[in-house]
């Protein structure tokens, strides 16, 4: 048992402006995908030049702010936002939802993949494997808030939290494991080797619908909202089985598809990918015939 550290919510103040670590996690965790998706970019010879990632980050960060606070408003303060329909614009109150987010960044995924003309999907297979880092700094800016405790518990690390009695999970830290650093290596290890368009975004929403099942067993459902079924099955849980069912589906999907075409070439040069595409051997033939490459 250990008692919960009062953190200043405030990280850095300069004179009248105050920096929170809340706000900070979201920089870092937004700088971090920023350079992740470049990263990947290079490396798969993806042809994405770095105006077209900084463009691509500022749909983003739209999508994930506008998703995330519309999503908790209508999914958890729905009540609130009856009572008080001006508190949706109240960002510094706290409040972010990362189903809702989940959807900002879809549509702005798409909104830009049509501007750019790659294509949906390219746009997200990209992005993905760098949002759970994200999500891990996001998870840890609400441990330090005190936000999202667990369940009462008598584990030898359960927390006391501030003005709290009884030990509890410390969910927040749970979350930021799993949705931060194990759902990173999960899908950095399936993209080690090349993958059909759609299945790394399939991966994403079947493995964060998977630990965001399983963390949330652990942590206490808000209390205007209670558990919404069996007395177990929080809104949350509820919220991530449509997209453990969506990202099974579109991972089957894309892999009946087979469909490379985001590795074939890189569209800025227009050239193959030499280290994605392996040359087949010409037959022996009188003729001389050319060697095709084609993806594996």
């Amino acid at each position: 048992m250990w008692h919960y550290p009062e953190f200043d919510p405030v990280a850095i103040s300069l004179g009248p402006i105050s920096v929170h670590w809340y706000a900070l996690s979201y920089l870092i965790g937004i700088c971090f995908v920023w350079w992740h998706v470049g990263f990947r970019s290079r490396k798969f010879n993806l042809g994405w030049n770095e105006e077209q990632i900084s463009d691509m980050i500022f749909y983003g960060v739209f999508g994930v702010i506008l998703g995330g606070r519309i999503g908790y408003m209508l999914f958890y303060g729905h009540q609130q936002l009856i009572d008080d329909p001006l508190s949706i614009f109240k960002l510094w109150q706290g409040g972010m939802s990362f189903h809702g987010g989940m959807l900002g960044v879809i549509l702005a995924a798409y909104l830009y993949g049509r501007k750019s003309q790659r294509g949906f999907f390219a746009v997200m297979d990209l992005i993905a494997p760098s949002i759970p880092m994200a999500l891990g700094f996001g998870r840890l800016g609400n441990f330090i808030n005190g936000e999202l405790p667990g369940r009462i518990s008598d584990v030898s690390w359960a927390v006391i939290y501030p003005g709290d009695v009884v030990t509890r999970h410390p969910s927040s830290l749970y979350q930021a494991v799993l949705e931060g650093p194990v759902l990173f290596f999960t899908l950095w290890l399936f993209t080690q080797k090349m993958r059909p368009s759609m299945t790394t975004s399939g991966m994403f929403l079947i493995g964060y619908g998977c630990f965001r099942f399983i963390s949330e067993s652990f942590r206490e459902p808000d209390a205007h909202l209670g558990y919404v079924a069996f007395e177990w099955l929080t809104t949350g849980q509820l919220l991530s089985l449509p997209m453990l069912i969506v990202g099974v589906g579109v991972l089957i999907f894309g892999y009946k598809r087979n469909d490379y075409s985001a590795f074939e070439y890189s569209r800025g040069a227009g050239q193959p990918d030499a280290e994605q595409v392996t040359p087949t051997k010409p037959r022996k033939s009188k003729q001389k015939k050319s060697t095709k490459r084609k993806i594996r």
